[in-house]
């Protein structure tokens, strides 16, 4: 399962067309989960960017160690804990890479999973409001996590569900019929991925060097002579 993203602020702030971004950006090189993140829902018909934290925390939940921080897409209709939000209360997190850790002989190799032309990713999710009084509440999310493609398979068997752009505001729309909305909940194009390896520093999550997201070797693509 997905724990660690790399969240720039141009991935939020370019995510998709027309976003209304009234509060501010929540950037990191080595993001995890149990903290709030930048997300973007619909609001007045309007993708708008908004803060949630990172963990589904619904009410009823009294541990919050137990809250999700991710949801297999294949499982949502059957929860009741995603049931109601995969309906209805939908959302993206625009991150510019995904981290996943390759085992090695006595070590696990950590890559980050990027679009290969490194435009943002619109991570697929699903959030929940806790009210605290009438008027404050607390929201939450967790992201939708789909099989990854054959070749990604080393570092991950999963990986979050990708939203296009072309998608987003159907996504977010909780009209979408229940059927369009499955649709888009398949494993990404394998042309559209790439992963490099990283420092390893970044199995600390406390580490923001921005260094961390460097590349430290070369692009694991679909095909060995795409290799970059």
């Amino acid at each position: 399962m997905t724990g660690r993203l790399y969240i720039t602020a141009a991935s939020v702030e370019q995510a998709v067309p027309d976003l209304y971004v009234p509060t501010d950006v929540i950037s990191g090189v080595n993001m995890a989960p149990r903290q709030p993140l930048s997300v973007i829902r619909l609001e007045a018909a309007r993708p708008t960017l908004g803060n949630a934290f990172w963990g589904l925390t619904p009410p009823w939940l009294t541990v919050l160690d137990q809250a999700p921080h991710c949801a297999r897409a294949e499982g949502l209709a059957q929860r009741p804990m995603f049931r109601d939000a995969i309906c209805s209360r939908r959302c993206l997190v625009p991150a510019a890479g995904v981290y996943a850790w390759q085992p090695r002989p006595g070590y696990k190799q950590p890559h980050l999973i990027t679009h290969a032309d490194r435009r943002p990713m619109l991570l697929a999710g699903i959030w929940c409001r806790f009210h605290t009084t009438l008027t404050d509440y607390n929201d939450s999310f967790a992201l939708i996590t789909v099989p990854s493609p054959a070749f990604l398979e080393p570092l991950s068997d999963r990986l979050p569900a990708l939203i296009t752009r072309e998608d987003a505001h159907r996504w977010l729309d909780p009209q979408t019929p229940q059927e369009a909305v499955s649709d888009m909940l398949m494993p990404a194009s394998r042309e559209l991925l790439g992963a490099f390896p990283v420092s390893r520093r970044v199995n600390n999550p406390r580490e923001q060097d921005p260094s961390c997201a460097h590349p430290i070797g070369i692009m694991r693509r679909d095909k060995p002579e795409q290799e970059i």
